[in-house]
């Protein structure tokens, strides 16, 4: 991380952090220089989060808060979103991109902590723990071996294989199972893994089915009547991905019927904006089932590490201008520069927008120590670093070009 001031003084950077991100963010912020942090444990609502953020520069949020255009449009002073999870389905990308400002999320950082959860609940659905727990609460001792089975030598089928469904992958070997997975796009296996050439193939050979996949058109309600016939009768269902995955109706009748032996639900078509609203869902009450309030993810070492990736990349795009792992302004790594004044500029991506800005800078007299590019099918990122003497002058002629978005002096 590097030590210099920023044009703008941090100590008038104002961040906002909501819905309990780990204190660990805070403590990065106040090592870095910013010491404006406000912290709320709770989301806010589109009237009050529209009031807070008119004079924010940073926010953080998890996955309640709902960043709308409209919330964008009345954040002029906003430079970068950090979400504290691993989506950014709760802002509005395209408004983002538009307003040139950057979104940046931690796909990877809670990545064991659902792995975990998923051979857990493959463990404690196969022998059918959770009737047993309740009837030894109320007094029963059913000690017997009738429908309970040993992880090992169990067929997993894993849907999408990416960075947590390789993780169940090596974990669930690890145990003795036979693992199998489907991805639309082609991935080379981890250890005795095996590809499926189809979704339904992969159905047919599963014990458990567990679902990693992102939402999308595609993936909405995969999970329904239809698919459900297709799994092995006794097979049991895991979904800690999405909640618009699984058809729930559908679900239920196949739990019902015995098709579905079990299930384990860590997410939900439409979930509790807090802990004071109430959670309902045609799934209770039934046998062999685990709901989970979304907590896949939610264990103290993965909210710590969230926390220290998310604030690490709103930090360095702060003081650097780097852009990795940005949703909305284009991916650029940069190099920190010594004895130079930095410029950002962002910009609608049309032709001839980097030739006007070398033309302007040229017709001043601006030299032109360092220029980076990166578009995207929406906009363009230009970094140039120029000499100290000249960076005013610089900022004048490239905030002049047609379709710009936002320029500024970074230092």
């Amino acid at each position: 991380m590097s030590n210099f001031t920023t044009s703008y003084p941090k100590d008038k950077i104002k961040i906002l952090l909501l819905e309990g991100i780990h204190p660990l963010a805070k403590t990065q912020l106040a090592q870095a220089g910013y010491h404006q942090v406000t912290m709320d444990s709770g989301a806010m609502d589109l009237d009050e989060l529209k009031e807070h953020i008119k004079d924010t520069h940073l926010i953080g949020i998890r996955s309640k808060t709902q960043i709308t255009a409209d919330i964008l449009r009345a954040a002029p002073k906003l430079l970068g979103i950090g979400c504290y999870c691993i989506g950014t389905n709760q802002v509005d990308l395209d408004m983002a991109s538009e307003l040139g400002i950057a979104v940046f999320n931690s796909p990877y950082s809670n990545t064991r902590s659902v792995a975990e959860l998923v051979i857990a609940e493959c463990i404690i659905l196969l022998r059918r723990v959770i009737e047993k727990n309740m009837a030894a609460h109320q007094g029963l001792w059913l000690k017997d071996a009738k429908n309970s089975f040993e992880l090992r030598g169990k067929k997993l089928g894993i849907v999408g294989y990416g960075h947590i469904g390789t993780q169940v992958s090596v974990m669930a070997e690890a145990m003795g199972m036979e693992v199998f997975y489907y991805d639309i796009i082609p991935k080379l296996p981890l250890g005795n893994a095996k590809a499926m050439a189809s979704l339904e193939a992969l159905m047919e050979v599963a014990d458990i089915l567990t679902l990693h996949v992102p939402s999308t058109t595609d993936t909405r309600d995969m999970i329904n009547a239809q698919s459900l016939t297709l799994m092995r009768p006794g097979t049991i269902l895991l979904n800690l991905s999405r909640g618009s995955v699984v058809k729930i109706p559908d679900l239920v009748a196949a739990l019902k019927s015995g098709h579905i032996a079990g299930a384990g639900i860590d997410v939900f078509p439409h979930e509790p904006a807090s802990k004071n609203e109430a959670f309902v869902s045609e799934l209770q009450n039934l046998a062999n089932v685990i709901l989970t309030p979304h907590i896949g993810g939610s264990t103290e070492e993965a909210q710590e590490n969230i926390a220290q990736d998310a604030t690490y990349k709103l930090i360095h795009f702060l003081e650097s201008g780097a852009t990795v792992g940005s949703h909305s302004i284009p991916e650029l790594n940069l190099p920190v520069q010594r004895d130079t004044h930095r410029i950002l500029h962002i910009h609608d991506n049309v032709p001839g927008v980097l030739s006007a800005i070398n033309s302007a800078l040229s017709k001043m007299g601006v030299n032109i120590l360092g220029q980076y590019l990166k578009t995207n099918e929406r906009v363009g990122y230009v970094v140039l670093d120029v000499e100290k003497n000249a960076s005013k002058l610089a900022l004048e002629g490239m905030s002049q070009v047609p379709n710009t978005i936002k320029a500024r002096i970074l230092y």
